[in-house]
C-alpha cells in the first residue's frame, strides 16, 4: 500500500492545540486536539505549559513516522505569536511561557515610554497599540529590568511559533510575521527593529531574521521544517493565493479582526487609540488592520439573554434573521463611518439595554447583533476608508451568523460581502507558506468557499 504524502501542521492556539494533516492538494485529511492544562508562573499567574507543549509535539512526531497510511513530505507551525520562549546557551527552556494577559507594571510601562518619546510616537513608529504584556517586546524589556542576573542568562529569546520549529530542529532563528504584530519590536517606519531594541541591547537575544517561505531547519529523519508563523498572518495567505482585486478579511471570533493588505496608510494616532494596528504578511508587507472584543462581548450577552428568558445557552444559534425584526431597529450606518471619535469604545450600548423591555428572546438578539454590527461598522471603516477594496470576506463564527452577515451587508451596500469558509485557515497557510519546499504539485485554485449577501 502506497502511503499518502502529507504535510503535518501543528496549529497552538490559547486554546485549542492542534495537528493536522493536508494532502497535496491541500485537503485536511486528518485533525487532532489536544487540550492542555495551564500552570502558574512565579507570580501565581496562568500560562501554558511550555514543557507539556514540547513533549506533545516531539510525541506527536514520532507517532507520525509509525503511521502505515501516511508519509510526512514537511512540518510546520502556526501559533499565536505573542509570547517568549527563552533559552539558555544549552538550548534549555529556562522560564515559563508568559501569559500576554498578564499585567504589566505601570511605572515601568511609563519609564519606557518616556525614555523613548512617549506613547503616541512609538506607537506610531511601531504600528502597535500600548497594550502592556500583549506588545511581547516589552515582556523580554520587563525581564531586562527586572531580573537582570536571569536576563544575561538568556542565549535567545523566540516567539512562540519558532520554538515550536526548534523542538524538531534545533535550529534558531526569528521570523518576520511574529516580529511584526503588535509587537513594539518593529519600526515600520523604517522596516528595522527599533532604536529601542538595539539600545537596550535586546536585539542580542533575537537569532537572525529567516524568510517564513524557507526551509528553517530538518527533522534527525531528513524531513523539511518550515520555521513557524504567527497564525493571523497565516490565516491571509488562502486568500491572498486566491484573490488578486483587492479585500479586506473579518476574522471573527473572540476577537473580530479587519485585516486589509490592501491600505498601506500610516497609521494615525486616533486609529491606535481605537485599537488599529499593522501585521506583516509572510511577504513582509504591512496589513493594516482594526480589532473589536465583539465576540467576547457576543458570548458575555447571549449568558444573559439565556438567563433572562430562560433558554439554552446556544439558543442563539438556532434564531434565524427576521425581515420584521431587522427593520425595527435601523442603523445610519453611512454616520457612524463619518463618526469622529477620539477612540472608539470597545463595547456597545447593549449590556445598558433592560432585558424587560423586549417581548422576545428573538427580538433582544436581534438588537445586540444591531450594537455589535454599529462598532463592527466604525472598526472596519478604519482601515477601509480611502482605499480600492470592494469585497469583504467574512471567516469565524459571525460567518455563519446570518443575521450578523445580513447586517454586514447592510451596512457595506456598496461592497460585496462574502462569507467565508477555509478549512483551517491558519493552518492551511502555513502549510501553503513553504509549499515548494515539501510538494511538487500546483496550487489548487478554489481554496476558499463563498457565500455573498446583499444584492
Amino acid at each position: 500500500m502506497n502511503k499518502i504524502p502529507v504535510i503535518a501542521i501543528f496549529d497552538v492556539g490559547k486554546t485549542n492545540k492542534k495537528l493536522l494533516l493536508f494532502s497535496e492538494q491541500y485537503e485536511l485529511l486528518q485533525e487532532e486536539s489536544r487540550p492542555m492544562e495551564e500552570i502558574n508562573d512565579e507570580d501565581g499567574f496562568p500560562c501554558d505549559d511550555v514543557m507539556a507543549l514540547t513533549s506533545w509535539i516531539k510525541e506527536s512526531y514520532t507517532a507520525l513516522l509509525r503511521s502505515e497510511r501516511y508519509a510526512i513530505k514537511g512540518i510546520n507551525f502556526s501559533g499565536y505569536g505573542a509570547s517568549f520562549v527563552y533559552l539558555d546557551e544549552e538550548g534549555k527552556v529556562m522560564l515559563p511561557l508568559y501569559n500576554y494577559l498578564k499585567p504589566f507594571p505601570r511605572p515601568l510601562l511609563e519609564s519606557f515610554y518616556t525614555k523613548y518619546g512617549g506613547e503616541e510616537l512609538l506607537a506610531s513608529q511601531t504600528a502597535s497599540p500600548v497594550l502592556g504584556s500583549l506588545n511581547s517586546g516589552m515582556q523580554v524589556y520587563r525581564l531586562k529590568e527586572e531580573r537582570p542576573e536571569v536576563f544575561s542568562k538568556v542565549a535567545a529569546a523566540l516567539h512562540l511559533p519558532q520554538y515550536l520549529s526548534y523542538t524538531l530542529t534545533g535550529a534558531l532563528h526569528t521570523d518576520i510575521t511574529s516580529i511584526g504584530c503588535h509587537t513594539n519590536l518593529w519600526d515600520f517606519t523604517r522596516q528595522h527593529y527599533h532604536r529601542w531594541v538595539t539600545e537596550e541591547q535586546v536585539d542580542g537575544k533575537f537569532p537572525a531574521i529567516k524568510d517564513c517561505t524557507e526551509q528553517a531547519g530538518a527533522t534527525a529523519e531528513g524531513i523539511p521544517v518550515g520555521g513557524g508563523l504567527h497564525d493571523s498572518s497565516a490565516a491571509l495567505i488562502p486568500y491572498l493565493a486566491s484573490f488578486t482585486e483587492p479585500f479586506v478579511l473579518l476574522s471573527t471570533g473572540t476577537w473580530c479582526i479587519t485585516l486589509n493588505p490592501f491600505n498601506a496608510q500610516p497609521l494615525t494616532i486616533p486609529e491606535l487609540k481605537s485599537d488599529c494596528l499593522c501585521y506583516l504578511t509572510y511577504k513582509g508587507k504591512p496589513v493594516k488592520a482594526s480589532r473589536l472584543f465583539a465576540g467576547n462581548e457576543h458570548e458575555q450577552q447571549v449568558k444573559r439573554l439565556a438567563a433572562h428568558f430562560e433558554k439554552e445557552a446556544d439558543y442563539y444559534k438556532s434564531v434565524k434573521a427576521d425581515p420584521l425584526l431587522l427593520r425595527k431597529y435601523p442603523m445610519d450606518y453611512e454616520a457612524l463611518k463619518q463618526l469622529q471619535t477620539e477612540a472608539l469604545p470597545m463595547v456597545s450600548v447593549f449590556g445598558e439595554r433592560d432585558l424587560a423591555d423586549f417581548g422576545s428572546y428573538e427580538e433582544a438578539y436581534h438588537l445586540l447583533i444591531a450594537d455589535l454590527m454599529a462598532l463592527q461598522v466604525q472598526s472596519s471603516w478604519l482601515v477601509m476608508k480611502d482605499t480600492s477594496v470592494k469585497k469583504i470576506f467574512v471567516d469565524g463564527g459571525f460567518s455563519k451568523n446570518p443575521i450578523y452577515m445580513q447586517l454586514l451587508a447592510a451596512a457595506f451596500p456598496e461592497m460585496e460581502v462574502y462569507a467565508a469558509t477555509v478549512a483551517q485557515a491558519s493552518s492551511l497557510g502555513a502549510a501553503m507558506a513553504i509549499h515548494a519546499i515539501w510538494n511538487t504539485q500546483t496550487l489548487p485554485s478554489s481554496l476558499v468557499q463563498l457565500r455573498k449577501y446583499g444584492q
